[in-house]
C-alpha cells in the first residue's frame, strides 16, 4: 500500500509550533517569579559560592537538561549530569536542577531527596506546582505552565487536521505538540534564555564562551 504524502509548509508549521511554545511564557503567576528569573538567580548564586550545578530529568526532559548542562560548562561553570561517570558528590554549596513536568517521578524524588540530605539546594521545574510527589523535595519551584502527560487528555491547543488524500481534512485532528512536547519544547527555549542572560551576568564574551566550548568538549 502506497501512502499519499502531502507535506505542509515547513515555515508555517515552525511558526505555529514556536508561537505555541511562546504562549507558555505569557502566563504570569502571583505566587512565584518567572522560571527565567528563578533559574538565573539560583545558578548565579551557586557560581558566586564556587558551587557546582547538577542536573537531572527523565526521558526527553532529561535531554533538555543535558543540553543546559553543556552550555553551563561552556560558560565556565562547574556543571554535571547526575549518573555520569565523572560526576562528583553533591554538597552544601551546590545546586540540583531537576525536572518533573507532570509533578513527580520516583527517580526524580529519590535524587532530590539525596541532594537535600547532603545540604544542597534543589530547584524543581514542573508544570504541576500544586501537586505531584517531587515538589516536597524542592527548595524552590519554577513553574513552567505547559501541557504534559498529566493533562494531555483534554488538549485544546493548536491542532493539525489529517489530510484525507483528496485535499480535504478528516474530522479527526492531531495536536501539533502532543503529550509532553510543549513542556519539553518550553524547557529548551527557557534554557537558551537562561544561557543568554547568564552570559551577561557572568560577563562572558562570545570569544571566551567559544574557548570554553573547545576546552569543555575535549575534556569529555
Amino acid at each position: 500500500m502506497a501512502y499519499q504524502i502531502q507535506i505542509p509548509s515547513a515555515s508555517a508549521l515552525a511558526t505555529r509550533i514556536c508561537n505555541q511554545i511562546a504562549t507558555v511564557f505569557t502566563v504570569t503567576t502571583a505566587t512565584s517569579p518567572p522560571p527565567l528569573t528563578i533559574l538565573v538567580k539560583e545558578i548565579s548564586s551557586t557560581a558566586a559560592e564556587n558551587g557546582s550545578i547538577f542536573v537531572y530529568g527523565v526521558g526527553r526532559e532529561g535531554l533538555m537538561l543535558k543540553g543546559l548542562c553543556m552550555r553551563l560548562g561552556h560558560l565556565g561553570l562547574s556543571a554535571h549530569c547526575v549518573f555520569d561517570m565523572t560526576t562528583p558528590p553533591i554538597g552544601p554549596r551546590d545546586l540540583l536542577i531537576a525536572s518533573a513536568g507532570p509533578g513527580g517521578f520516583s527517580t526524580v524524588d529519590a535524587i532530590c531527596g539525596v541532594a537535600r540530605s547532603n545540604g544542597a539546594r534543589v530547584l524543581l521545574l514542573t508544570a504541576q506546582p500544586e501537586s505531584g510527589s517531587s515538589v516536597k523535595h524542592a527548595t524552590v519551584v519554577a513553574h513552567v505552565p505547559a501541557q504534559t502527560m498529566a493533562d494531555d487528555h483534554h488538549q485544546d491547543e493548536d491542532r493539525l487536521g489529517d489530510s484525507d488524500g483528496d485535499g480535504g481534512h478528516l474530522e479527526r485532528s492531531r495536536p501539533l505538540l502532543p503529550m509532553g512536547s510543549l513542556y519539553e519544547g518550553a524547557l529548551y527555549v527557557l534554557f537558551e534564555m537562561v544561557v543568554f542572560v547568564l552570559g551577561g551576568v557572568l560577563a562572558q564574551t562570545p570569544e571566551a564562551v567559544r574557548d570554553e566550548l573547545r576546552q569543555w568538549d575535549t575534556s569529555q
